[in-house]
């Protein structure tokens, strides 16, 4: 517990950013898929749902010192957070000691939001609300705060092997992308798929969504930082060149494959770009943002058609495509492109491998049991003739357009 700090570098505007990005993350994606099919719905429940089971355990499962796997239960009920006006005390985080714990706390229940909320767009269409719930819940308690644990608290086993993810490439998207392929795969494909163009619902919307999302993730990459100081703007600066670069890079590709570039895919791109800058935005310098955004925009753009018919899943919104493909390119090239200057730390491409293995096996087999749990106690998906109604009317009894 200290005095609060004379200075005050969390007057900042990164934590009002990326929470509406949680909310409103089905909206906001460039794949948005059809009306009345209930995604709405899905990632404002998540938003309260993870809330809540960040407050009892979560933040002390993912944040709290403890062993390689998981931190001690010392902050249940965010027991130890505290702020005592009268005897002007605040207590802080030993990740983040320019700014009063209640703030590191915020901040970061935005990551353990957003994590599962981009999985709901792999399964979009398809699962029952009662599964969805069961299945964000187990997921976020056994799956994302280890993940979390072992990659940013100093004492998880990644953290010790020198993985470096300044936001979440590992921890956020990559954790997700595969989480979302192993529901796509699991759940089926939806009603129509390969036999009618299944396209976004409104592209006003899909460039309106992309562009909140790209300025929403100025909060995520520079709130990272812990203070409104050089690194937060270095991380800025390179997290928009690198969704800049993608866009274009995405735009080349799409144009020498299909011989237009489309809106869709400027927009995909530019996600794909920030997904893959994430990890890498407190350790590299300008140029090399440059060099991931080109390689992200030309990958992910293969994630989402070529490596998706490979794979063979109905994956709504691409999000193995980008955030999988794209998170880990970030996590790799952080590696090879991690600056001492920037960061204070030198990468290692053997560490950066083994963290994007490791996710990638325990989330998938994870997901995949929680799946097959959530199946046997109350089913996961809906039926033939709520998918043709629209989950929005057949589940919720309204219309969400």
């Amino acid at each position: 517990m200290f005095p609060p700090p004379a200075s005050h570098p969390h007057r900042c505007p990164c934590l009002r950013w990326p929470l509406p990005l949680c909310c409103h993350q089905c909206h906001l994606q460039p794949w948005c898929p059809a009306p009345l099919n209930a995604c709405p719905s899905q990632t404002f429940a998540v938003c309260a749902l993870v809330t809540l089971l960040w407050v009892i355990c979560g933040y002390s499962m993912a944040f709290m010192p403890g062993s390689e796997w998981l931190g001690r239960f010392d902050a249940v009920l965010l027991e130890g957070v505290v702020y005592d006006k009268r005897a002007g005390l605040v207590s802080v985080h030993h990740l983040a000691t320019s700014v009063p714990e209640s703030v590191f706390v915020m901040f970061q229940l935005t990551f353990a939001i957003i994590t599962p909320a981009l999985i709901a767009g792999a399964f979009a269409e398809r699962m029952r609300f009662a599964a969805m719930l069961a299945f964000m819940a187990l997921w976020s308690l056994l799956v994302y705060a280890p993940v979390a644990h072992w990659v940013w608290e100093p004492t998880g086993w990644l953290a010790r092997m020198g993985m470096l993810d300044f936001a979440g490439g590992t921890v956020v998207h990559v954790n997700a992308g595969i989480a979302g392929l192993v529901c796509a795969w699991m759940l089926g494909r939806r009603l129509g798929f390969g036999q009618e163009p299944l396209m976004p619902s409104n592209l006003g919307y899909t460039m309106m969504g992309a562009s909140l999302l790209w300025v929403g993730w100025m909060g995520f990459n520079g709130g990272s930082a812990g203070a409104a100081d050089g690194r937060a703007g270095m991380a800025l600066l390179v997290t928009q060149i690198g969704a800049a670069s993608a866009t274009l890079a995405w735009m080349a590709a799409e144009w020498v494959v299909r011989g237009t570039p489309t809106l869709l895919g400027l927009c995909s791109g530019a996600v794909a770009g920030l997904v893959a800058i994430t990890p890498a935005s407190g350790f590299v310098e300008p140029k090399s943002a440059m060099l991931i955004g080109l390689l992200a925009g030309v990958g992910c753009y293969w994630g989402a058609t070529g490596l998706k018919r490979l794979l063979g899943a109905d994956d709504s919104l691409d999000v193995f495509g980008v955030h999988g493909v794209g998170g880990t390119i970030g996590a790799l090239m952080t590696g090879v492109l991690a600056s001492p200057t920037v960061g204070g730390v030198s990468g290692s491409l053997q560490s950066q491998a083994a963290g994007v293995v490791a996710t990638l096996v325990y989330s998938g087999v994870m997901t995949a049991l929680i799946l097959w749990v959530v199946d046997q106690v109350v089913g996961l998906r809906v039926s033939r003739q709520q998918e043709i109604d629209g989950l929005d009317l057949s589940l919720h009894g309204e219309r969400v357009e």
